[in-house]
């Protein structure tokens, strides 16, 4: 009989990795909030402003939705039940989608319970062993994940580039069974927009799906709020659309919307759909009423976006550059290293703001930042605060 092998504790080796972590300003920690309130929150006892949210339109908190869902939470209960292949498929999912595609102009939309779910789920049902994926560098985690377990052979394109897109397209002409390019309408880390309208022609040029991850456009761009394809003018055009319903429009969940042929395909093979309990209704029914706000009350999405513009003014005024649209309502500030992000980070939230402190893997290495995200319900005179405090922050910070 052999030796038995003798391994490190489980424990010793993960206390050695966190360590690392922690050494190198890359250790996470959860953070309990409550008691969402016009743009503020409740952190340890005390209410600060909220700049680290997606909740744009400030519906998160609204008693509205939460009215909607304790209707059909008193009526029907907490949970579907079951997956919506078996028992737990509920009159008002199907209406929730029938809202949701006609919002995007689509045939038929379908509900997943994440948005990390809806794109594991859909791309490796799309592509396979034999197709080809191009996939934006700056795509979500998501994208990235749902691109690698389609086993697809994936070619990463430089962010936006149109050409270089065009270059690869034209390079593998031929060599595969499906073409799939796969993209964010608003990139969650820099807030800029893919050039929607160049990568239509472009992909029937070459005979490729689109697939756009709209998440966080979705409510706050566009005319309507139906987010970056409407922005851009390509409603109805991309193949595939996905969305969230945790950001704007304040509850929880994810959709991914296209033709009856895609949705029909999707309930047979999407395997995160297939294999998991449906939403619970009352989420649905708090969306629903979600919708109902976002159209009704247009002043939401015009509010978000002119605060962020007086945001970006105030940080240009102060000598800091950030990317996006000069209303585009993600705010990155590039720091560079992820321990004086986190410094920074922390020196606001002294000063009563809660902002995100984004570090690697989540974007690239050296390009740690500030993410700050502006809601419809912060009030002006939070915004100039919150950027005198961030300008002092960054200049205490540099001089440290």
């Amino acid at each position: 009989m052999s030796d038995p092998v003798h391994r490190p504790f489980l424990e010793d080796v993960l206390s050695d990795e966190l360590q690392q972590l922690a050494n190198a300003g890359l250790r996470r920690s959860l953070k309990s909030v409550r008691q969402r309130r016009a743009g503020t929150v409740l952190l340890d006892g005390e209410r600060i402003a909220d700049f680290a949210s997606n909740d744009y339109l400030g519906l998160a908190a609204d008693p509205r939705l939460a009215r909607a869902a304790a209707a059909v939470l008193e009526s029907e209960g907490t949970g579907a039940g079951a997956a919506r292949l078996i028992s737990g498929n509920h009159p008002i999912h199907e209406s929730l989608e029938r809202e949701l595609a006609s919002f995007k102009h689509c045939a038929r939309a379908l509900l997943f319970p994440s948005g990390y779910m809806a794109n594991m789920g859909t791309i490796p049902a799309l592509a396979g062993t034999d197709d080809v994926i191009y996939s934006d560098e700056l795509n979500h985690a998501s994208l990235v994940d749902g691109c690698r377990l389609s086993r697809a052979t994936v070619r990463i394109f430089p962010h936006a580039d149109i050409n270089a897109l065009e270059q690869m397209l034209s390079e593998d002409a031929g060599q595969y069974r499906r073409a799939l390019i796969v993209v964010e309408g608003v990139f969650s880390m820099d807030g800029d927009t893919f050039p929607l309208d160049a990568l239509m022609p472009l992909a029937k040029r070459h005979g490729a799906w689109t697939y756009v991850d709209d998440a966080h456009g979705t409510g706050v761009l566009g005319a309507t709020g139906r987010g970056a394809i409407e922005q851009c003018g390509v409603l109805g055009q991309p193949d595939i659309v996905v969305g969230t319903l945790g950001k704007a429009l304040g509850t929880t969940g994810a959709y991914v919307a296209g033709s009856d042929q895609l949705i029909e395909f999707l309930i047979n093979r999407a395997r995160s759909f297939v294999y998991t309990t449906g939403t619970p209704p009352a989420m649905s029914a708090a969306t629903l009423e979600a919708m109902r706000i976002s159209d009704t009350e247009p002043w939401r999405r015009e509010a978000v976006r002119e605060r962020a513009a007086r945001l970006r003014q105030r940080l240009l005024q102060g000598g800091h550059t950030v990317t996006g649209a000069h209303d585009g309502h993600i705010i990155p500030v590039i720091i560079g290293d992820p321990v004086r992000t986190m410094q920074i980070a922390a020196d606001m939230r002294r000063r009563g703001f809660l902002i995100g402190g984004v570090r690697p893997p989540t974007v690239a290495a050296g390009t740690s930042r500030l993410r700050i995200s502006v809601s419809a319900v912060h009030p002006r005179e939070l915004i100039d605060a919150f950027a005198a405090n961030l300008l002092d922050a960054l200049r205490t910070g540099a001089s440290s």
